[in-house]
């Protein structure tokens, strides 16, 4: 175990806001936000440092079932973004 001073009225309100039983939980689930958040801010940092393989195909990876022709001869959808009259969902 730590000992921390830690700011009280802090640590109540995000007691509070995130439900948790034990101040402990709380702040648990507080360093793993800060955590994942600061992986997050890193990942734009990585855009362009990545060397890019020009053979890839990423359709190929797909497999064979992909093609648009052949999920409209099953049924599936009609062009893209659209849905045939017995596909559609009511909107909530």
């Amino acid at each position: 175990m730590t000992n921390l001073a830690i700011d009280e009225d802090l640590l109540e309100e995000a007691h509070r806001l995130g439900g948790h039983s034990t101040q402990q939980e709380t702040l648990d689930e507080a360093l793993r936000e800060y955590i994942q958040r600061r992986k997050q801010r890193a990942i734009p940092k990585s855009f362009g440092s990545f060397d890019f393989d020009e053979r890839y195909d990423y359709k190929r990876e797909r497999g064979s079932n992909w093609s648009p022709s052949s999920r409209q001869k099953k049924g599936a959808y009609v062009g893209l973004n659209r849905r045939t009259p017995r596909e559609e969902a009511p909107f909530c």
